[in-house]
């Protein structure tokens, strides 16, 4: 039951006619959040077209969504319609489905492989800053994405995708920018179009399918167990005997953590990088630190207790630029929240982005700080920070993403320093993921 106290009108801007506040939400969809949350408060109406939007930016509240009542809410729209993509992987899937596909994907993410999967990150990240010249611009979001892709690859699926790294990486460039046509409204029309966009869509999943296909028929063919995660979806049995995956739910897990491992830590590590160069102070102590724990040799796994104030400026950047800079629920039932009523079927929009910058939460919000982490103030309410989510639908690699983003920066900046090339326009792009808009334009120097 809906308290009676809970009748207040929701504040938020009332938008044009059929479009609502759409034009002016893809313009900058993070800072026209932001800026709604700042001007009418921790709960807000947004009519973005045909969909009802309730932006809620308060803690507590995004605890109770995520956690507390997770079961009165599903997936949003983004998710549903991410199902085209992504089949019926742990992003998209619901209920039981979801709860069995985490127990049989979850033993990959066990710290006993994590070791492994570290040697590999590190393995990678030499290569790549072995190839780097001092002096010589280069876009590192491009050369993030490629070391990510790279290693994504060989853990997911032993192999090294080097051969076809330009061509896999287009395929998912071509796919992410082709997925806001699915969100669009009366997307499932257009979908069914012969449109150029659609077209180049429809190849882009169909390049990525036969790399997948591949490599399951491939291993299926072995029967070995390469100690990867490919080789745990392809093992993995479920303890209530309903048995293992068919082919078609390994590819959408496989296809699920491919994406998810990608992008998401290629956009941080350049935001990372970006962020250092800007502040000075920070990246002498990330560097006083790498020469102390390291003394000239590559980073490994144990050194990650060592490695704290490297972490914590991972943190720092996965809280001013988020990754996954938006969630959204949907509503089963009429949600009080307050004063307020949410009504059924509407989406809860929950930023990452809005709350990391909330004076409320952090001193000083928008300065990098990195010496905030571990945490500097333990009255800080839990979703104050959450760069992976919560609930039952938590980020299942987010362990794996701390890791891979300590090590590489170590890896990377035990011997480099980067310097944003002069007149590079940084603005931020929100689109499926928190990208830089122009790239990002930066000047490798030894140290």
């Amino acid at each position: 039951m809906v308290p009676a106290a809970a009748v207040l009108k929701v504040p938020g801007p009332k938008g044009h006619l059929l479009v609502g506040m759409l034009p002016e939400f893809r313009k900058d969809p993070a800072g026209f959040l932001e800026k709604m949350a700042r001007q009418y408060g921790d709960v807000v109406y947004i009519p973005l077209g045909r969909q009802h939007i309730y932006c809620i930016s308060h803690p507590d509240a995004i605890r109770h969504v995520l956690v507390t009542h997770q079961n009165k809410f599903k997936k949003s729209r983004m998710l549903e319609r991410a199902r085209v993509l992504l089949g019926d992987g742990l992003l998209t899937s619901e209920g039981q489905h979801h709860r069995r596909q985490r127990r049989l994907v979850q033993p990959a993410f066990h710290r006993d492989r994590l070791a492994g999967y570290g040697a590999v990150m590190v393995d990678r990240a030499a290569l790549v800053r072995d190839q780097w010249q001092s002096g010589q611009p280069f876009d590192v979001l491009q050369e993030m994405m490629r070391l990510t892709l790279a290693i994504v690859a060989k853990t997911l699926f032993s192999t090294e995708v080097d051969s076809e790294a330009d061509e896999i990486g287009v395929a998912l460039t071509e796919v992410f920018s082709l997925f806001e046509i699915i969100l669009m409204p009366f997307s499932e029309l257009l979908e069914k179009l012969p449109l150029p966009a659609v077209r180049r869509f429809k190849r882009a999943r169909q390049r990525l399918d036969a790399t997948i296909y591949r490599l399951i028929a491939e291993r299926r063919a072995s029967g070995n167990d390469a100690g990867d995660l490919l080789s745990m979806l392809l093992l993995a049995q479920d303890e209530e005997g309903s048995g293992g995956m068919t082919d078609e739910q390994v590819r959408d897990e496989a296809l699920t953590l491919f994406l998810a491992g990608h992008e998401t830590t290629a956009d941080a590590l350049t935001w990372t990088w970006y962020l250092l160069s800007q502040n000075p102070q920070a990246e002498a102590a990330f560097h006083a630190e790498l020469d102390r724990v390291l003394e000239g040799r590559l980073p490994s796994f144990e050194d990650l207790p060592q490695l704290r104030y490297t972490e914590s400026v991972f943190a720092e950047a996965l809280r001013l630029y988020p990754p996954a800079w938006g969630i959204g629920r949907r509503a089963l039932e009429d949600y009080p929240i307050g004063d307020f009523v949410i009504p059924e079927r509407s989406v809860v929009l929950m930023s990452p982005y809005v709350v990391h910058r909330d004076a409320r939460w952090f001193s000083d919000p928008l300065t990098f700080r990195p010496e905030r982490w571990p945490v500097e103030d333990p009255s800080r309410p839990k979703f104050a920070y959450f760069p992976f989510g919560g609930g039952a639908r938590v980020c299942i690699g987010e362990r794996f993403a701390w890791m891979e983003g300590t090590l590489l920066l170590a890896a990377i900046g035990q011997r480099w320093r980067l310097r944003l090339e002069p007149g590079h326009r940084v603005e931020t792009h929100a689109r499926i993921t928190l990208r830089p808009k122009h790239g990002m334009r930066m000047i490798a120097e030894l140290r």
